[in-house]
């Protein structure tokens, strides 16, 4: 019987492993069944994007090797027990696999099956590393190739894509017209993989320690550029308990831009009060917001730009309550405004701990505006985790952009 790749992941996910998801994410069935019906086909859709260049196919390799060699496989419930601590490494393969269209995607699945958007991106995290792995062990059990995995997901990819529900707007997520344009590559690099390797070598661990030099040397080059791809998206760490030796060489490496000059300014308020802040910040826009007559809306947010945490922590850090009780006055002066807290990180660590941070120093913020007697003004408090990024996470710079806390207005 031919493998059939879509097939063989969507029926990894049982009914007990749907109920375990449920409990793990606070979701209901229904919204996880319909939630991996679009998270399956948009992770086979993030293979057959990555595997459309010669480095891309290589780093799907590593990661799919990574999975299979781990054995989740057979311990796929544990990824949703504990936070797949059991698993940790793996969690952070959604990130390698579809980079900055992670947060997109996520948020496309929360949408579509209705549940919340930390649940959608801790089940892209848990569902990614099963379909590598899913893939790992067919192409190392058959001894395939370069060339026949490229082979392989060219003749699935109609199957792939023809799973996408119709009301699901992934081409969209991945920034493409349409999604014929997913995977256009693939064709072109597996009759090149034919023409360019006569005696193709295959992913198995036996031919990486026998056969001819180059080979050897050719998977070592392919390696290092995979672990360098990995290293990239997932080498930092949100979480408070988990040290990336090479991620912290990085930050006392980096050479970060210096901070642009900022102007102050005072920011008046309705009953008389005066902040000081600066210009362009959260207290002048969020004041210049309520004071006009646009209307709320749930896409427009206003990022705190002076709000910082301990290490690894949702400790608010002493400097930073300043802009917090700029926020708690802001809230009297306008007592009939009510908003939600919102909290996010970078693409590095594995997300459910992401997720897990993120939450917890959203309501860290709530807490302090809570204190201030402002309870009644806050509508809900939510962590994202590693989702809807306003810079690339390529430099230090960008992840400490998009490692933020930020207020959405729901009345005015």
């Amino acid at each position: 019987m031919s493998f059939n790749l879509l097939d063989s992941v969507s029926g990894l996910f049982s009914n007990d492993l749907v109920t375990k998801a449920a409990s793990a994410l606070g979701e209901s069935e229904t919204g996880i069944q319909k939630s991996l019906l679009g998270a399956v086909p948009s992770v086979l859709t993030g293979f057959l994007e990555k595997a459309g260049t010669s480095d891309g196919i290589q780093a799907l390799l590593s990661l799919s090797r990574q999975a299979s060699d781990s054995g989740v496989l057979s311990k796929l419930g544990d990824l949703f027990q504990s936070g797949g601590s059991s698993f940790s490494g793996l969690l952070g393969m959604a990130g390698s696999l579809f980079g900055d269209k992670l947060g997109n995607i996520g948020k496309l699945i929360a949408n579509f099956s209705g549940i919340k958007e930390s649940s959608a991106a801790s089940l892209l995290s848990m569902v990614t590393p099963a379909a590598l792995g899913k893939l790992g062990s067919h192409v190392f059990a058959n001894n395939l190739s370069v060339k026949d995995v490229s082979s392989l997901l060219t003749d699935q990819k109609q199957n792939i894509l023809s799973a996408i529900p119709s009301d699901f707007n992934l081409a969209g997520a991945f920034g493409v017209g349409n999604l014929s344009a997913i995977g256009a590559k693939l064709s072109a690099l597996a009759s090149g993989a034919s023409s360019h390797h006569t005696h193709d070598s295959h992913v198995t661990q036996e031919e990486t320690r026998k056969s001819s030099p180059l080979i050897p040397a050719f998977w070592a080059i392919g390696i290092f550029v995979a672990l360098l791809y990995i290293f990239k998206s997932c080498g930092v760490d949100n979480t408070p308990h988990t040290a990336h030796t090479a991620t912290q060489e990085k930050e006392h490496t980096e050479i970060l831009p210096a901070e642009p000059v900022r102007e102050s300014l005072k920011v008046k308020l309705p009953d008389g009060v005066e902040l000081d802040a600066y210009k362009g910040g959260i207290e002048d826009n969020l004041v210049t917001y309520l004071n006009s007559t646009e209307p709320v809306s749930k896409e427009k947010w206003f990022d705190f730009d002076d709000l910082n945490f301990e290490t690894g922590s949702a400790v608010i850090t002493a400097a930073s309550m300043k802009q917090v009780q700029n926020i708690a006055a802001i809230l009297k002066a306008f007592p009939k405004v009510k908003i939600k807290i919102g909290g996010y990180t970078d693409n590095t660590g594995d997300s459910l701990s992401n997720v897990k941070l993120s939450q917890e120093r959203a309501d860290a913020v709530t807490a302090k505006l809570k204190e201030a007697g402002h309870g009644n003004q806050l509508s809900a408090a939510e962590g994202y985790g590693p989702t809807h990024f306003v810079a690339p996470n390529d430099t230090e710079a960008n992840k400490k952009k998009n490692r933020r806390i930020s207020i959405n207005v729901k009345e005015k």
